[in-house]
């Protein structure tokens, strides 16, 4: 009896008006350095980009299409598997069994290592496989290089990957934020040393980068490893990580194609644009609107992990209502933060366009998408914090099912129908990535709507 009397009085502060601001409180301690520390990782990219950029155009054409296939079928498919451990590490956290989130982060490491061979091989062969669809062939030949070296921070990636989910599981931000500004800085002058002093060229930037993600793997390792505030979560390597491998994939592969799916629909739609009447113009812009849509995500995707932590924490501690109260204060952080953002792009739609390119062309065709690209803006802030509540409450596979039939059965061929048949063009493909977008996030709505939070307990 004292039990439910208990449960009724969390049940209550948890949905009131002090609920909800100590949940934005917890939140926002977590999303606030995540959404820093998602975009200064993505900075060590973008640096090594710019700094090839110098080089010439064949030197960045081909670093931008390694830098495009690499994310698109190793990177990313390592971060989306890494989500598994949101679920696992998150609910043990919650629910004090800490010595688990040890062994999951070593099944985590030993299941993405088993995925890297047949990524590299893909990498190894690059040059025999960009010319089958259309590509020039020295710029294939170079892509294939620069690809080469970015093999060892593959592998970095299997351990940085879990150490990140592993420190963020438990709402522990700030090594890795203060660890994420050192790489930033240590991997700028490192990388201009490499490309010019040293006159690596393109193949430089990319030594550069596998040595930046190491060291971040080494810093954080060593953290992890003597910090007190990991004492009770550590544990030794042992047959149990090895017994906890079926599991990781269980919940990592559908987690992976959650992630994935949408960014791959993007990627394809962009490469059909080249087959547009008017290619050179419609491939610039929708790389253009790319890019700004990879930037942006960034910043949601530091909210999505924030909800993550707490649905999952919340959950695992036998606290269904906080962790409603969770989702409800990470959609709130999403959509204010997609208004701000989409409104400032609307107003300058004019003008955005010549951060990019000083052609009249690319930047009036820039403004006429600005207003789907606000679209897309909104529905992928929504979008990537339900897909922290997923990771959350360990329904990867339902967010895999929801991207495929959205972009693949709806998105994509809805794009196809409009720039081809439509004669939409850029606009019609662009059109299809955001009604794809529109139903992922109803039907994401709808599972988080209805879900009946006490049996998630």
């Amino acid at each position: 009896m004292a039990k439910l009397e208990e449960r009724e009085d969390e049940k209550k502060w948890a949905t009131s008006w002090g609920g909800y601001i100590e949940e934005l409180k917890k939140g926002s301690r977590i999303a606030a350095p995540m959404v820093a520390v998602t975009v200064l990782q993505y900075l060590v990219q973008v640096v090594s980009v710019i700094m090839v950029g110098h080089l010439g155009e064949l030197s960045l054409s081909s670093v931008a299409i390694a830098t495009s296939l690499t994310n698109i079928t190793g990177f990313s498919l390592l971060s989306g598997m890494a989500g598994g451990l949101e679920t696992l590490c998150g609910q043990a956290y919650g629910s004090q069994q800490y010595k688990k989130l040890g062994i999951y982060i070593y099944s985590a490491i030993i299941s993405l290592i088993l995925v890297c061979p047949p990524i590299c091989i893909l990498w190894i062969f690059m040059d025999k496989l960009l010319p089958l669809v259309g590509q020039d062939t020295l710029i294939s030949f170079k892509a294939r290089q620069y690809s080469l070296w970015l093999i060892p921070g593959l592998f970095a990636s299997t351990i940085l990957k879990p150490l990140t989910r592993f420190l963020q599981m438990q709402s522990v931000i700030l090594p890795m934020l203060l660890t994420s500004i050192f790489i930033l800085c240590f991997h700028v002058p490192l990388c201009w040393i490499l490309v010019f002093k040293l006159d690596l060229g393109d193949l430089g930037a990319a030594i550069a980068f596998s040595l930046s993600t190491w060291l971040n793997v080494i810093i954080l390792g060593i953290y992890v490893k003597y910090s007190s505030t990991c004492e009770k979560t550590r544990s030794p390597l042992s047959k149990d990580a090895f017994l906890g491998v079926p599991q990781f994939f269980r919940l990592g592969v559908p987690s992976a194609i959650m992630v994935c799916l949408k960014w791959w629909s993007m990627e394809l739609l962009t490469l059909l644009s080249g087959l547009l009447p008017n290619p050179k113009l419609e491939t610039s812009v929708l790389s253009i609107c790319l890019t700004i849509s990879t930037l942006h995500f960034t910043v949601p995707y530091g909210f999505g992990a924030a909800t993550s932590t707490r649905v999952s924490n919340e959950l695992g501690a036998g606290n269904p209502e906080s962790a409603r109260e969770a989702v409800k204060v990470g959609m709130s952080m999403a959509i204010t933060e997609a208004v701000m953002v989409s409104g400032a792009l609307f107003f300058s739609r004019h003008i955005v366009g010549y951060g990019y390119s000083n052609e009249k062309a690319v930047v009036n065709h820039v403004a006429t998408m600005a207003p789907l690209l606000c679209i897309s803006l909104v529905t992928d802030s929504i979008q990537v914090v339900l897909s922290g509540v997923a990771k959350g409450c360990g329904w990867q596979y339902i967010g895999a099912y929801v991207n495929l039939g959205a972009f693949y059965l709806i998105g994509l061929p809805v794009g196809i129908i409009l720039g081809f048949v439509g004669h939409l063009n850029g606009r019609g493909l662009w059109l299809g990535i955001v009604v794809g977008s529109i139903v992922q996030t109803i039907l994401l709505s709808l599972f988080a709507i209805f879900t009946n939070w006490e049996k998630q307990d």
